[in-house]
């Protein structure tokens, strides 16, 4: 495991041992201790798009670790405008030991890590978003004890969260049903790598127009925004498009009794859900949001300790 870049990369053993990682480290860290793992290390932070989490999660993972993080915002480097991503790789090599990005086109991603001397970490991009689904990972371990044989239904657009999430059930067991509108399914390419690892696994992965029929069954309902950053000129097609795939009391009472709710957040609460259901008592996803800061100490432990 040289960078992160897609969990499709990964073997299940070795997100089993990311997993693992950010278990122990997280209970180092209630335990009231820090691992300085990352004593003298340094991750530069390149945000393309805004964020609360990823850049909170990574900066104190790295405060956790005894390590330093800095942000390199839009304007300071403008990736493919000012500077090729190819040379900012290169120089970014010579300053760090590793680099996160949080980018628009997962292409930026694949050519940093080509071209970088250290680990490349993926932040987001446009067709995946694996620290996301470790921490969802994490998460569902924690309060279900298993991840493999668990369902997982997710209500909403075929995006990035959607096809990690199908990567990690295709690597690891979880059974994911994804419920889109007609022509917002995750494409064919994502279905078909989730697919090749479900080979293995034994995941039963399913694709579907209707969110009853996803939720029916399912451990876990997830949902995430109707518009991504970059598709804003969409946003009131897809309000009418999506009307009828917010999760609310009603949709979660098609699911069985014991099942919980996540959001990989931010919410647009009266969109995608509703206030009854994200402040539920079933409602997980805060312990999400903490999460993403366990499982991205684990993988900046394991890429550069």
């Amino acid at each position: 495991m040289k960078h992160l870049v897609c969990l499709a990369d990964l073997t299940s053993e070795e997100i089993w041992h990311i997993l693992h990682t950010a278990r122990d480290l997280k209970a180092a860290w209630q335990a009231g201790g820090n691992e300085p793992i990352m004593a003298g290390k340094s991750l530069a932070m390149i945000f393309e798009k805004p964020s609360l989490r990823t850049r909170t999660s990574f900066e104190m993972a790295m405060v956790h670790l005894d390590g330093h993080a800095l942000y390199l915002s839009p304007d300071e480097i403008g990736l493919g405008k000012r500077e090729s991503v190819a040379d900012v790789a290169r120089v970014l090599s010579r300053y760090v030991d590793g680099i996160e990005a949080r980018v628009f086109a997962h292409r930026t991603i694949e050519e940093l890590a080509k071209y970088a001397t250290v680990p490349v970490i993926n932040g987001l991009s446009d067709w995946t978003h694996p620290c996301q689904a470790l921490g969802d990972a994490l998460t569902l371990w924690e309060h279900k004890g298993a991840i493999e044989g668990q369902r997982l239904a997710f209500i909403g657009d075929g995006n990035n969260v959607a096809n990690s999430l199908l990567f990690l059930g295709g690597k690891l067991g979880l059974h994911v049903t994804i419920a889109s509108p007609p022509g917002y399914e995750p494409s064919p390419a994502v279905i078909r790598l989730a697919c090749e690892a479900a080979r293995t696994s034994g995941a039963e992965l399913a694709i579907t127009n209707d969110p009853v029929a996803a939720v029916a069954r399912a451990d876990v309902v997830y949902t995430d925004v109707w518009t991504s950053m970059g598709q804003e000129a969409e946003t009131a097609q897809r309000e009418a498009v999506f009307s009828s795939y917010q999760v609310n009391a009603t949709l979660m009472g098609h699911a069985p009794s014991g099942a919980l709710f996540m959001h990989c957040l931010p919410a647009h609460r009266g969109d995608e859900v509703t206030d009854e259901v994200a402040d539920a008592p079933y409602s997980i996803i805060f312990d999400q949001a903490e999460n993403r800061l366990h499982a991205q100490k684990a993988v900046l432990a394991i890429l550069m300790s």
